[in-house]
C-alpha cells in the first residue's frame, strides 16, 4: 500500500474468521505495528486498531489519526485476540510518500 504523509486514512488488514480453532475475539481491539524492514514488534510498538469485520484497521495521518508516519518503507504487523492464542503476523509492506 502506499500513503501519503499528508493523507489520513485506514490501513486494511483482512484477517481470517477463525483463529487457533476458536472464534478472533473482536471485543478486544486489533493491534498494529509499523517497523522498518528486519525489525521485529516490541511491547511499545504497538498501536490499537478496531474491527470492522473482515477487516482490523487503524487510521493513520495527522488529521486525526492514531499515529503520523515520517515518509519511509515499513512492514505492517497485527496482532490480534483469538480463542487462547495470540497471532502476530507480519502482513505486508506500507510505503509513506
Amino acid at each position: 500500500m502506499d500513503l501519503a504523509a499528508l493523507s489520513t486514512e485506514y490501513v486494511k488488514i483482512t484477517v481470517v474468521a477463525k483463529a487457533g480453532g476458536a472464534t478472533i475475539n473482536t471485543g478486544v481491539p486489533p493491534s498494529f505495528a509499523f517497523l522498518a524492514d528486519g525489525a521485529t514488534p516490541e511491547t511499545g510498538d504497538w498501536l490499537s486498531g478496531e474491527w470492522l469485520a473482515p477487516h482490523a484497521r487503524i487510521l493513520i495521518g495527522p488529521e486525526g489519526g492514531v499515529t503520523t508516519l515520517e515518509p519511509a518503507d515499513y512492514k505492517v504487523w497485527i496482532k490480534f485476540a483469538g480463542g487462547t492464542e495470540t497471532p502476530v503476523h507480519q502482513t505486508g509492506s506500507l510505503s509513506v510518500y
